[in-house]
């Protein structure tokens, strides 16, 4: 038996060695193309496409990322861009907390068929109901508005459907022994489930300010006033006016990325207990 074991040691080695030498090279697959965006945000226009390439110029032109503040209204379109994040983000936090309790610790006629026709709105493709929701919002006097985006994204499937999975893990005689106590459900929810669902919740914060921060078709579609545009429409506008300044576009679109990378490594420890709580793993 000891022989067995020592016979399969090896191969297990070299197996787990196999394994981490192929996520390593993926790792450095996703990796590179951002070194070189870096790289290149640092150059002058001529040296971007040298050959042989410099990752690191000698003389870095750090003047790219002040230059491109003043070839479009980019402040703006970052101002923008975090007032629809953070709006939606809190919005979604709260409707998919409380609709998620609703559907995990109430007892209501049509739960169950409730809760399973609002998810599967989420197999639905957005390009089918786009023109519908764009012709209503038109109808309401909210098209070029924010408004008409922060409605239509306040409410997510997703974010219901991941809470609800923390929610049910909750023990119900927790929730029974507060009722007991005199505590309504708006207390048991507030005092209870929101400080208990940080992991599904930070989960629920980085999906939502990603996708929304990152959105180019609705602000496309809704919004044409220059002064109300996101940073993803002015990033398409600092393309098609500079399409030939790769250095400037490659500084523009680090300094785009630098909130989600902040917010993502702000709750990376939260996202994995959220992932491993609520089963999405599974």
């Amino acid at each position: 038996m000891g022989q067995l074991r020592l016979n399969r040691r090896p191969g297990a080695i070299l197996g787990k060695t196999l394994v981490y030498l192929f996520l390593i090279l993926v790792a450095a697959g996703m990796v590179l193309p951002f070194l070189w965006m870096v790289s290149a945000s640092l150059k002058l226009e001529k040296d971007v496409f040298r050959y042989p390439f410099e990752w690191w110029p000698k003389v870095p032109i750090w003047k790219n990322y002040t230059e491109i503040w003043t070839k479009v209204p980019f402040l703006t379109f970052t101002f923008n861009t975090a007032k629809l994040t953070l709006i939606i983000t809190v919005l979604q936090l709260f409707t998919s907390s409380f609709a998620a309790y609703a559907f995990a610790k109430l007892d209501f006629r049509g739960k169950n068929l409730l809760f399973l026709g609002y998810v599967s709105t989420i197999a639905i493709p957005w390009q089918v109901y786009m023109v519908p929701q764009f012709i209503m919002m038109r109808h309401l006097g909210l098209s070029d508005t924010h408004l008409a985006l922060i409605l239509l994204q306040a409410f997510s499937a997703f974010g219901v459907f991941l809470m609800r999975q923390f929610y049910v893990s909750v023990p119900d005689e927790l929730v029974q022994a507060a009722r007991v106590d005199g505590m309504n459900e708006y207390g048991i929810w507030a005092k209870i489930m929101v400080p208990l669902s940080k992991p599904p919740m930070a989960t629920l914060t980085i999906f939502t300010f990603v996708f929304v921060w990152n959105d180019f078709m609705g602000p496309l579609i809704y919004i044409n006033t220059q002064d109300l545009k996101t940073i993803q429409l002015g990033l398409r506008m600092f393309i098609s006016q500079y399409s030939a300044e790769y250095a400037l576009i490659m500084a523009a679109s680090l300094v785009s990325l630098i909130p989600v990378f902040v917010v993502f490594f702000s709750l990376q420890r939260f996202f994995v207990e959220g992932v491993a709580s609520t089963g999405i793993k599974n």
